[in-house]
């Protein structure tokens, strides 16, 4: 039986995980400004005249080179906004335009041949932040989300306001200090212990979104391919086809395939990172299924807390952060334990932090393949007895406090590169 606090931390992980993860449609930032339009379009109560739509430059830099699903191949805020006004349901949020028909899409590209989408950016100092004001007539109305993806923070029609709330403890969810303060031994534990039936239906539907996609990238030429070139420049072997199996979702996702993934951290790309290896792995050694849910939860929620101390959007590439997740849970599944689990993780954060994240875009399929490297890499060092020690650069003995010191790098230190990063992408000084 469980302790009180443990049944605290049990039903905690839950909430996480329900709250983690969920379908979504397409890169989630461009999706998230589909989902704002949609708002702003019902809220108004008509398709609008005139658009302003102030975005952060974070988000400006992951909408600007990416795919909008159900566009034709349009990229960039004004597709996600037209998208959104043409043909967003704002019920299925970050499925917003996941059903769109051939006459909604004749309408998109109607929309941005004849209106006008001033795209602006925002003054809020919020690193994850849209606003949205439209106008038909004499009618006005405005949309913000603030925070993360789905975090409606403010909604007013005609200047009166119909919804409003505070945005300083929402960035990372109704869960977000749980996120950073839970540790990888109480993730393990929870995995050990949890019962499936509380977390099958979700880690399901992860694994038949996120294969699925994968499948697709496999199957296709989707961007530059990544998935499909390390198969046959590199064999399938386990090691590689875990790598490729990862890489080619990220080519389909971020090139317009209109298959629906499950994210992790707010974002596709991390969700498949963290959920491919492991099942791969899983076949590949025939292990039970029991067993590879259990390691799909090591790998999610060490991935959220890996990423929670980091923030919602940086300069820090957050497929890293997936395949520590990915290698501590392939690690539970081959038998590791804490101890083994704690050093894959500090291994695979030696090896890969700081690569930058300059937006989304087709080299992103690439990231993934080097996030799952650096995971699986650290988790073989960990078998053969090998591993990194505190004092080695950013490492700290503990593998908390390495996170921790991880987490500072790219939440502040990192800070100026994302401005860097921002000003060469858009040519703005």
């Amino acid at each position: 039986m469980l302790c009180t606090m443990d049944t605290q931390i049990y039903h905690s992980c839950i909430s996480i995980l329900a709250e983690e993860l969920v379908p979504a449609m397409g890169c989630t930032e461009p999706i998230a400004v589909a989902y704002a339009a949609a708002l702003a379009r019902d809220t108004l109560g008509n398709i609008p005249e005139e658009t302003e739509v102030a975005v952060s430059d974070s988000i400006l830099k992951n909408v600007k080179s990416v795919i909008v699903p159900n566009t034709g191949g349009m990229r960039g805020v004004a597709a996600a906004v037209a998208a959104g006004f043409a043909a967003g349901k704002a019920e299925r949020k970050l499925e917003v335009i996941s059903e769109v028909s051939e006459t909604e899409r004749h309408a998109i590209a109607q929309f941005l041949k004849t209106q006008t989408i001033r795209v602006m950016k925002s003054d809020t100092g919020c690193v994850f932040d849209i606003g949205m004001h439209v106008k038909k007539g004499e009618d006005t109305a405005y949309v913000r989300i603030s925070g993360h993806h789905t975090n409606v923070v403010h909604i007013e029609k005609n200047g009166q306001v119909l919804f409003d709330k505070q945005t300083a403890q929402e960035e990372q969810g109704a869960n977000a200090a749980l996120k950073a303060e839970i540790s990888v031994r109480q993730i393990v534990e929870f995995a050990d212990t949890v019962d499936l039936a509380d977390v099958e239906e979700l880690l399901s539907r992860q694994i038949e979104y996120n294969t699925a996609i994968a499948q697709e990238g496999l199957k296709n030429d989707y961007g530059a391919r990544v998935g499909k070139i390390l198969l046959q420049a590199f064999g399938g072997d386990v090691h590689n086809l875990a790598k490729a199996t990862a890489a080619a979702g990220s080519d389909a996702r971020m090139n317009g395939c209109e298959l629906p993934v499950v994210i992790v951290s707010g974002s596709g790309n991390q969700g498949m990172t963290a959920s491919l290896p492991v099942i791969v792995y899983a076949k590949k050694y025939a292990i039970s299924r029991e067993r590879m849910l259990r390691a799909l939860i090591v790998s999610d929620l060490v991935t959220v807390h890996l990423k929670a101390g980091i923030g919602c959007l940086s300069a820090y590439c957050g497929a890293v952060s997936a395949g520590c997740g990915a290698g501590a849970g392939v690690c539970y599944l081959l038998g590791g334990g804490y101890e083994e689990i704690a050093h894959t993780i500090v291994n695979a954060l030696a090896i890969e932090s700081g690569v930058i994240c300059d937006g989304a875009k087709s080299s992103c399929a690439a990231k993934v393949a080097s996030a799952v490297e650096a995971g699986l890499v650290g988790m073989e060092m960990t078998k053969r007895g090998s591993e990194f020690r505190g004092g080695d650069g950013i490492l700290e003995k503990g593998v908390e406090n390495t996170i921790r010191n991880v987490s500072d790098l790219a939440r502040n230190g990192m800070r100026e590169t994302n401005e860097e990063i921002i000003r060469l992408m858009i040519k703005t000084v």
